[in-house]
């Protein structure tokens, strides 16, 4: 949910004071870069995974802090909507078997978690934005509570000085305006981290904005909001939208968006963060008592709580993460470009592939990123956000492609080298990327599964609203039984 806060209303004087904290935080940071010992021994990996609760029509249910409660684990936390959790998966290692322990692990935690969520009539839906969820379940009371939530929401608009406009066109354009950031609250995500060295650093991140089409081409799990067919991976444009604090003329001046893809290739994590202070004023300007010269001269680890709270608040698709686990500085990739869902194992499939390629495209001697420019992985983030498995790809080399094009012939076997240099055991890495073979050969990702399955629907008779809960019933069921989601079938069979 990142750092909370204790307060939602801030002074004049705050904002100046926090901008000079905030500037103070990235000189000391810079300092550590050059002298500190950070933690990357080994190489750990986190997951994050968003999910949506819906009741036993499928309609969402604004009750996380009793699910939570019944719940009752740590690891499981709200996120900004009611009808929404978070849930935490502890750091673990890459290498050898771990792929099918972290598999299991997830799997029962989230079984468990299920069952104490139905005690409330509740249920657990990983998904990149729930199909159901409709305007008037965001009129109400919405929101979590949290202090947090409520100050960004208030920033947001203060920062924009009037309502927000969503406008997708897709298949079928949404137009609406929002009094609230509320739509945000139905992008749900599966995040992926992996700690690293500051040297290592700036390759890792971008590899991250390369792999970030292909990623999506392969994952897209979103094509509906407020019930019209929209993109492949919805999720990516009305997060931008939705969190916009800039009117129209910010925007013609080209005023950087906070939810950002970013705009060059990086040679240092100090780029990244140093981009956050310039561009971006402080959305929740909180100040913290701690001195970070003072900690860093008497040989302690400074929080820099002033320059995290900001770096949360600038929603990059691949995020630097500054963090320190007893008292020892770490940095991490922080990979936000995948949705949640269909199943644990395609998110495990996601995030193998993610994880193979990361590494062999960081070691290359040539590396891709500098054979492409930066625009180029721009665009194919975007169109495979639009498009899915329908997109055209650029590819150094091999020009425009289709995704599955570039994964079976190109990625794949990269990604099965990557994993091996990982440490990662053979069938750990056959069974994921089988899986990533799978869903490439067939075109069927979670959003063709969602559109193919609701246009039979209709064409059954069923009006768009009782189509896309029935969708989500027959997804539910499927999401359990745990099987890949290119190997789902249709209505017509279930």
């Amino acid at each position: 949910m990142g750092e909370e806060v204790r307060q939602t209303e801030f002074s004049r004087a705050q904002r100046q004071q926090y901008r000079r904290k905030v500037q103070l935080c990235l000189d000391v940071f810079e300092t550590m870069l050059a002298q500190s010992s950070f933690d990357f021994e080994k190489p750990l990996t986190g997951i994050e995974i968003e999910c949506n609760l819906v009741d036993a029509d499928y309609q969402p249910t604004m009750s996380n802090a009793e699910v939570l409660a019944a719940i009752a684990d740590p690891a499981y936390q709200t996120e900004l909507g009611a009808y929404n959790i978070e849930f935490n998966v502890p750091p673990h290692e890459l290498g050898g078997l771990s792929g099918f322990e972290l598999e299991a692990g997830v799997r029962a935690s989230l079984n468990a978690a299920e069952g104490k969520a139905n005690q409330d009539g509740a249920h657990i839906v990983m998904v990149g934005i729930l199909p159901t969820l409709m305007p008037e379940h965001l009129s109400g009371e919405w929101m979590s509570e949290s202090a947090r939530y409520q100050a960004l929401n208030d920033s947001i608009f203060t920062a924009r000085g009037e309502d927000i406009i969503i406008d997708i066109v897709g298949p079928e354009r949404l137009s609406l305006q929002s009094a609230s950031i509320a739509p945000e609250s139905a992008c749900t995500s599966l995040q992926l981290h992996l700690q690293v060295s500051p040297a290592d650093f700036p390759q890792y991140w971008n590899a991250a904005q390369v792999l970030a089409g292909p990623q999506l081409a392969l994952g897209a799990n979103s094509p509906y909001f407020f019930g019209h067919e929209l993109w492949s991976e919805t999720r990516i444009e009305l997060f931008a939208q939705a969190t916009d604090t800039r009117p129209d003329e910010l925007k013609t001046q080209g005023v950087r968006p906070r939810v950002w893809f970013g705009e060059r290739w990086i040679t240092s994590i100090f780029d990244l963060f140093e981009e956050n202070v310039r561009y971006f004023p402080s959305l929740l300007p909180e100040l913290s008592d701690e001195d970070p010269v003072a900690e860093l001269a008497a040989g302690r680890t400074p929080a820099l709580q002033e320059l995290r709270l900001h770096n949360g608040t600038i929603y990059r698709w691949n995020r630097p993460v500054y963090d320190v686990v007893n008292g020892r500085p770490h940095l991490r990739v922080e990979n936000r470009v995948l949705p949640a869902g269909p199943t644990v194992v395609d998110m495990m499939a996601n995030s193998a592939f993610y994880y193979g390629l990361l590494r062999a495209l960081s070691d290359e001697d040539r590396p891709v990123w500098t054979k492409m420019s930066f625009a180029a992985a721009e665009h194919n983030f975007t169109a495979a956000a639009q498009h899915g498995m329908e997109a055209q790809l650029y590819g150094p080399g091999s020009g425009h492609v289709m995704p599955d094009e570039l994964v079976l012939r190109h990625l794949l076997p990269m990604a099965s080298e990557g994993l091996r240099r990982w440490g990662v055991a053979t069938e750990v890495s056959d069974r994921f990327l089988g899986v990533i073979e799978g869903r490439a050969k067939s075109g069927r990702n979670g959003s063709a599964w969602q559109v193919s399955t609701v246009h039979a629907l209709q064409e059954r008779g069923l009006a768009r609203p009782q189509a896309l809960a029935e969708m989500l019933r027959l997804y539910c069921e499927r999401m359990h039984g745990n099987e890949p989601v290119h190997t789902w079938d249709g209505p017509a069979d279930g």
